[in-house]
């Protein structure tokens, strides 16, 4: 398994026009899997899309590991407004 990073595309809300984003996190055994696993978490309205998908190694010269324990995804977003 490894870990990857999907920037997502989708329809704004409110029948705005343009295209909203977000940034997910996922684990998966290649990237096939990777889109399918990160179209799950969109969370905007419509049908979303993956714009880009990448397997994500070292992080600053820091080699990222994982560890499989069972629990779902645990995040807190920042409010950086």
């Amino acid at each position: 398994m490894h870990l990857y990073v999907a920037f997502l595309g989708g329809p704004l809300d409110g029948g705005r026009m343009g295209e909203g984003h977000e940034v997910v996190v996922v684990v998966a055994s290649d990237p096939k899997a990777a889109k399918v696993r990160a179209l799950a978490k969109w969370s905007g309205e419509g049908r979303g899309h993956v714009d880009a998908v990448q397997q994500i190694e070292m992080v600053d010269g820091y080699e990222i590991a994982l560890a499989e324990t069972g629990a779902g995804d645990r995040v807190t977003l920042d409010d950086y407004n």
